[in-house]
């Protein structure tokens, strides 16, 4: 039958693209969980209950974030100077949904927004050079590349933090758990420096970010995400244009 047949084809295109995705993040998902590992014990370090950090974690959902804002709650700041902090840390999703609208519009509100929820960096990093330059956007292929792409790292960021919640009041306060986070991260970036534009974008936001250093409100950060990303526009499409 014609209608079974197209359905099996379907059940079929999904799993390969999920499966396409999956392989795509584990080599990253080490990474992400020592980060989640580290976020978690953060959370309890800095004076959160561990019922208040599962939520933080659960709901939130952004390690860069959650790390930004845990000193300012340890000081006593006000809610808006925490809430100020994590949206400038997080204007690079800003970016990151304007590039995936064309593939995700045909979705309902609520699934967008679903999705807008798992996105990672991880999960854009590896989306778009895969698809950034596809003729036809909107496909169920797309669509269940990134889900596979993001769900694995959801789950690890998760479990990996819950036991860091849980397990926070086991370390040793002399332990450098913001050295293990820059490990972490460093194996997340290093792998994706596999050419010249990458390079000269990870370049020009490596240097903002030391140069706004002294910003307040992380905005040092967000300067060096813009930064990164103009000029890996900038590099692709000139050394495009030499080629």
């Amino acid at each position: 039958m014609p209608g079974a047949e197209d359905a099996k084809l379907a059940r079929r295109e999904r799993a390969e693209a999920f499966r396409a995705g999956v392989h795509a993040i584990v080599p990253a998902l080490v990474a992400t969980a020592t980060w989640g590992l580290v976020t978690g014990v953060a959370m309890v370090k800095s004076g959160l209950t561990e019922s208040m950090a599962l939520a933080m974690t659960l709901l939130l959902y952004a390690g860069s974030a959650q790390l930004t804002s845990l000193p300012l709650i340890a000081t006593g700041a006000p809610l808006w100077l925490v809430f100020a902090a994590g949206f400038v840390v997080n204007l690079r999703f800003i970016i990151f949904g304007a590039a995936l609208q064309p593939y995700f519009r045909h979705l309902s509100w609520p699934k967008r927004l679903g999705l807008g929820y798992f996105t990672t960096d991880m999960g854009f990093v590896l989306f778009m050079p895969r698809y950034g330059d596809a003729a036809e956007r909107g496909t169920r292929e797309q669509l269940w590349y990134f889900l596979g792409t993001i769900a694995p790292g959801w789950l690890v960021w998760q479990t990996s933090s819950i036991a860091g919640i849980y397990m926070g009041t086991l370390v040793p306060a002399a332990w450098s758990l913001d050295f293990a986070a820059v490990l972490a991260l460093l194996a997340i970036t290093v792998p994706l420096a596999n050419s010249r534009p990458m390079l000269i974008s990870m370049l020009a936001a490596g240097v903002v970010a030391w140069v706004g250093q002294a910003l307040p409100l992380r905005l040092g950060l967000a300067a060096a995400v813009i930064a990164g990303v103009g000029a890996g526009i900038w590099a692709e499409r000139y050394f495009k244009a030499r080629a």
